[in-house]
């Protein structure tokens, strides 16, 4: 390498040393983040991935890893996908949670459902898949009653038969608080299973 080539890298390593230290292991970043730290971000951006030291996850999005005594941590899927969605307004959670909702379904899912209001569609980040559906109405937190109204509500994605699950809804539905099951369904119960519940209640 000439003087003047080893003279000009110099600033380039020290720009990419300043976006390095920026990050913090564990935490996820969008690339419009990082902008403000190098001159040359896709540059920095492609070597830090070489090098170990960013993980990319997705158009636009990178993971500082985080290790443990096991090896590498995956990144926390409320940061990842408040990261995706530049919002933290959202709910994150597995159709497994159902099984709590005392309707007999016992399946495990892959998939992690996020109701929100910006984006709509499957999206894999990572290793992992998000099911991303806007809602114009959610909980800040996951209720027995949300999830037995939202469990009915998706009643036809279930691998459960159906009308089992239904049956098993019919004898559950009277166990709830009734005031906090009828403001569920009031507020996110879709038209089929506010009729159903009605019915199920005699309201």
């Amino acid at each position: 390498m000439t003087h003047a080539a080893a003279v000009s890298a110099e600033p380039d390593r020290g720009a990419k040393a300043q976006l390095a230290g920026t990050l913090r292991a564990g935490r996820v970043y969008r690339r419009e983040d990082l902008v403000p730290f190098s001159k040359a971000v896709d540059r920095h951006l492609r070597e830090l991935v070489d090098g170990g030291q960013l993980t990319k996850l997705a158009p636009g999005l990178y993971y500082a890893p985080r290790n443990s005594t096991f090896g590498a941590l995956p990144p926390d899927d409320g940061e990842l996908v408040a990261a995706f969605l530049r919002d933290k307004d959202f709910l994150l959670f597995s159709p497994s949670a159902y099984n709590s909702a005392g309707l007999g379904t016992t399946q495990l899912y892959n998939c992690t459902l996020v109701y929100n209001h910006k984006r709509h569609g499957v999206f894999k980040l990572g290793n992992r898949q998000f099911d991303f559906r806007m809602k114009p109405r959610f909980p800040k937190k996951l209720t027995p009653e949300f999830l037995f109204v939202d469990a009915l509500n998706n009643v036809r994605e279930l691998a459960e038969d159906k009308a089992e699950v239904l049956a098993r809804g019919r004898g559950r539905a009277a166990s709830f608080d009734r005031q906090r099951l009828q403001r569920a369904v009031e507020s996110y119960g879709t038209v089929a299973t506010k009729k159903r519940l009605a019915s199920w209640l005699d309201v």
